[in-house]
């Protein structure tokens, strides 16, 4: 209820731009617009095209500014005077190498199919890297530019009154007010879309699966080409979906929040090599909740440590950044699972292991460390490891430590 709340004031704030009534600043009377010139679009058309442009740019940021500054060149690229005034995503230093770097990517998911994992996934972390970087330039740079746009667009004459002297306010020069709302609004929704589309992309790097890379690289495309494509015949049917798109993305933006930090805190420990600086701390360290425990979201990150009650305590902020929770485990037999490529904390329950936390992959090679600490039963290999050790049992005669089910 807290989440259609929200949204429907994010709501009630658009309603109010999308219908704009021109006014004299100062006075509280309306005054008659300023005549339209017949090839001005009618009023609260910028902002349905620009909430088309911000939802699409939030689901490919470097391919939608690059695209974006690509046309807003191309419209005057014949006028010195007016490619003077063009913003810094529209300079071709810019969208060219820009475009150019995407058409790689594009390249290399048609051709990766076909290539090992092991050979594909470095450019899937590279891109997965540039992803990142690329929606944080975005918001900060690119979002309150195009907002400006929408008020140039929508007051060729006049001040854009955001329709609050309709409303019993007073009228105000809305100038400072229009960018003090819409920018952040315009931030978070780009945000918002934002975080969705890199859990797709943390989806795909995580993926063993050359098919279902390609599967949710083709998701992507089609999601991004239908904002396009609505916007392009009809702007108002384009804001639609991008709201549908926007409220889609607000449902899920707590899970696309765990797993963007989740993949990003797994690329960058593993392509750093982390573990090789990494002692684990005597008391408390951190971890990832590796399933939903209580009403505690899996993958959620925090720190684990022993209570005075030798009971095992979970401490976490929500978002990060919320007033800590605590959440206490059940006591029982806990084993320090060794992945190949991250391990984890098993609850034993019999013969069976249960995935409690995800370790990330600075705590490879110390393992042994984590089971001392918190006072474990022991350590085993899990997943590829404990394959490999079956493997090599074939051959040595060794018994094998017993593989659980498990993967990492």
């Amino acid at each position: 209820m807290k989440k259609l709340f929200s949204f429907a004031a994010v709501l009630l704030v658009a309603a109010g731009l999308l219908f704009p009534v021109n006014s004299r600043a100062g006075t509280g009377t309306q005054t008659a617009p300023a005549p339209a010139s017949k090839n001005a679009p009618p009023p609260g058309v910028g902002i349905a095209n620009t909430l088309s442009t911000i939802t699409g740019v939030a689901i490919s940021p470097l391919f939608g500014v690059s695209a974006v500054g690509c046309y807003q060149w191309w419209q005057v690229k014949d006028e010195p005077e007016k490619i003077a005034k063009l913003p810094w995503f529209a300079n071709p230093f810019f969208w060219f190498p820009g475009l150019l770097l995407v058409l790689a990517c594009f390249v290399k998911d048609s051709v990766g199919i076909t290539l090992p994992v092991t050979l594909k996934k470095p450019f899937d972390i590279a891109e997965t890297i540039e992803h990142k970087i690329s929606g944080l330039v975005a918001t900060g740079a690119f979002v309150p530019i195009m907002v400006n746009f929408i008020r140039e667009a929508n007051s060729p004459g006049e001040p854009v009154n955001l329709s609050l002297s309709a409303m019993g306010f007073a009228a105000i020069d809305s100038h400072w007010l229009y960018s003090t709302l819409m920018i952040p609004a315009a931030m978070a929704v780009f945000a918002i879309v934002f975080l969705a589309s890199n859990a797709i992309n943390i989806l795909i790097l995580m993926s063993p699966f050359g098919v279902v890379d390609a599967s949710l690289k083709a998701f992507r495309t089609t999601i991004l080409a239908s904002v396009v494509g609505t916007a392009w015949l009809n702007p108002w049917m384009g804001a639609a979906w991008a709201l549908i798109i926007i409220f889609i993305s607000w449902l899920i933006a707590g899970w696309s929040f765990r797993l963007s930090h989740f993949g990003l805190t797994f690329v960058w420990e593993f392509v750093t090599r982390a573990k090789n600086r990494f002692i684990p701390d005597a008391k408390e360290n951190r971890v990832f909740l590796g399933r939903k425990t209580g009403k505690v979201p899996t993958r959620t990150y925090g720190t684990l440590f022993r209570n005075e009650k030798n009971e095992l305590e979970f401490h976490y902020h929500p978002w990060l950044v919320l007033p800590r929770r605590t959440l206490v485990l059940p006591s029982g037999n806990y084993e320090t699972g060794r992945g190949f490529f991250y391990s984890e904390i098993l609850h034993m329950e019999g013969k069976s292991a249960r995935t409690v936390f995800l370790l990330s992959p600075r705590y490879r090679g110390h393992e042994e460390q984590i089971t001392g600490i918190y006072q474990f039963a022991g350590t085993r290999d899990i997943g590829l490891r404990a394959v490999w050790a079956w493997f090599k049992s074939l051959f040595t005669g060794k018994t094998p430590v017993a593989a659980t089910a498990c993967a990492s």
